[in-house]
């Protein structure tokens, strides 16, 4: 197989410049999982080469639907800089993005470490806060198809994310209405629920994951849960909104 600092290079590359590539496993169809996360890793380390800093994780698949749709039963995740938060109320160009789309999802950012197995309870006593958020999501790949690999080594198509008001990390949001709403209409209704029945289970699974690997959410890392509705594709000229029953509203503006 070519060498994985190539491939990583090639999606780093492809993102920088927003242009579409070939899926990794067109060319190399035995890509496993592993393979993925070592090429996310290297990919990522370009960033932090170019002076990025660390933000957090995304998690990824993590509604019922999206894991038969993939053919899997474990969640995954991706790497958040801060080069990819976006000011929230403020304007999204979508010249920097191949394709994007967005999705609205609950972020929680850490008050303590935390790695490995742990329950419920230890993770939310490891939150500092939670808040509404909006995820921008970006496939490198052509026409946004990919097979699991593919998406893994492509950070789990994270590119961005908005985050509204912070509230108590005591807030109870494993079943809160959302509507997201494109130029003032309805596109996306749905409910954190669709966030593995609770988005603290994301949380938990983002904990076991990262542990796996040697790594830890640290305090002042965010972490987003995973879309709590189907993705929506954006156009120039879009004004994005997304009502979080009792946690308030997150919004931007799509520019050229």
């Amino acid at each position: 197989m070519t060498n994985l600092s190539e491939l990583a290079a090639g999606l780093d590359e492809a993102a920088r410049t927003a242009t579409a590539v070939p899926q990794l496993t067109d060319t190399y169809p035995n890509l496993s999982v592993a393979d993925a996360y070592a090429i996310q890793t290297l990919s990522v380390a370009r960033r932090w080469a170019r002076g990025e800093r660390r933000a957090g994780y995304k998690m990824g698949l993590t509604s019922r639907a999206k894991m038969q749709q993939m053919g899997v039963a474990e969640v995954i995740w991706g790497r958040l800089t801060d080069a990819m938060r976006l000011e929230e109320g403020g304007e999204m160009s979508h010249a920097r993005y191949t394709h994007p789309r967005v999705e609205p999802e609950i972020a929680y950012i850490m008050r303590k470490p935390l790695s490995g197995n742990v329950s419920l309870a230890e993770a939310l006593d490891a939150v500092e806060a939670i808040a509404p958020a909006m995820e921008i999501i970006d496939s490198r790949y052509k026409n946004f198809k990919f097979a699991l690999a593919d998406v893994i080594a492509d950070n789990s198509s994270s590119s961005g994310f908005y985050l509204g008001a912070w509230a108590n990390p005591s807030t109870d949001v494993a079943n809160l209405g959302i509507v997201m709403e494109l130029n003032g209409r309805p596109v996306q209704i749905g409910s954190t629920a669709a966030i593995l029945g609770n988005p603290i289970r994301s949380l938990v699974s983002a904990a076991r994951l990262v542990g796996s690997v040697g790594e830890s959410l640290q305090p002042g890392d965010i972490v987003l849960a995973g879309g709590a509705t189907a993705a929506h594709a954006l156009s120039p000229g879009d004004f994005v909104r997304t009502s979080f029953q009792n946690l308030g509203a997150v919004s931007f503006n799509v520019t050229a």
